[in-house]
């Protein structure tokens, strides 16, 4: 059966919004040697809303986000971001427009928390000023400390270097925030804090969010749409109640119960 065949509401922020999507995945194939991590993908993210990509280890969806950034090309296909194509000629200008949180935050473990958030900003050449404005502003948005600045990486706590890798992800204010397993590292109770105020972020920034998890609860918790995937592929496409009440594959079926906890009925209340 063909993947698109599965899926469930397959464009429905466009639809709902009435909007171009921001980022067209157009038939993409992408394989490492003769390892195929993508086959054939095709998918739409719409504009200002939240997308979680999910799906178990070695899916695709980290690669996927690697490609829509621009880290790596496809072996066939096309990604367009706003229309443009992501090509090695487009990329460095169309990243300006992107932010983008990797697993366990990715700081620069000999820069201050400051000096990372401010690294894009200042190699593009912004004024003091202008760099003291939007990280006063970043500040109030994540709540980070404002003396938590000047310390390095491994003194801060794990919430706040996730709060310093979105404080980076957000300093050129970008179109779209792409986030790679962001709150994976960190222990349940900080996790739980930190799903709560990026769901808030999420809404008063209004921008698009392409986020990718293993962990159906936190999908639930922050999508608008729900891409499941399996072996490269994309199994079913949703809201979060469509994948608990109308799995449309017995590995969707099954992905869902093996998340503990998860019943029909929460998904009749998201």
């Amino acid at each position: 059966m063909s993947p698109s065949t599965h899926l469930e509401n397959p464009d429905p922020g466009s639809r709902e919004t009435g909007l171009s999507p921001s980022i067209e995945i157009d038939h993409v194939t992408k394989a490492f040697g003769d390892s195929i991590a993508l086959r054939t993908v095709d998918l739409e993210i719409a504009r200002a809303r939240t997308t979680v990509l999910i799906g178990p280890s070695g899916c695709g969806k980290s690669t996927l986000l690697r490609l829509i950034v621009g880290l790596i090309q496809p072996t066939a296909g096309a990604i367009r971001f706003e229309g443009e194509e992501v090509s090695p000629v487009s990329v460095a200008a169309l990243r300006q427009r992107m932010g983008y949180v990797i697993q366990e935050g990715g700081l620069f473990p000999h820069l201050s928390a400051k000096d990372n958030i401010l690294l894009m900003a200042k190699q593009l050449g912004w004024s003091s000023a202008r760099q003291q404005e939007r990280l006063d502003t970043l500040l109030s948005l994540t709540k980070l400390p404002r003396e938590a600045l000047g310390r390095y990486p491994n003194e801060l706590s794990g919430g706040q270097r996730q709060r310093v890798s979105l404080m980076r992800a957000l300093m050129l204010d970008p179109d779209v925030l792409l986030l790679d397993e962001p709150l994976g590292a960190l222990d349940p109770m900080i996790r739980a804090d930190l799903q709560q105020e990026l769901r808030a972020i999420f809404r008063r920034l209004d921008k698009t969010v392409v986020l990718v998890t293993h962990d159906l609860h936190e999908a639930g918790y922050f999508a608008d749409d729900i891409v499941v995937f399996r072996e490269g592929e994309i199994e079913q496409r949703g809201r979060f109640a469509d994948l608990l009440r109308k799995p449309a594959t017995d590995f969707v079926r099954a992905f869902v119960s093996a998340q503990r906890g998860l019943t029909a009925d929460e998904g009749a209340r998201s």
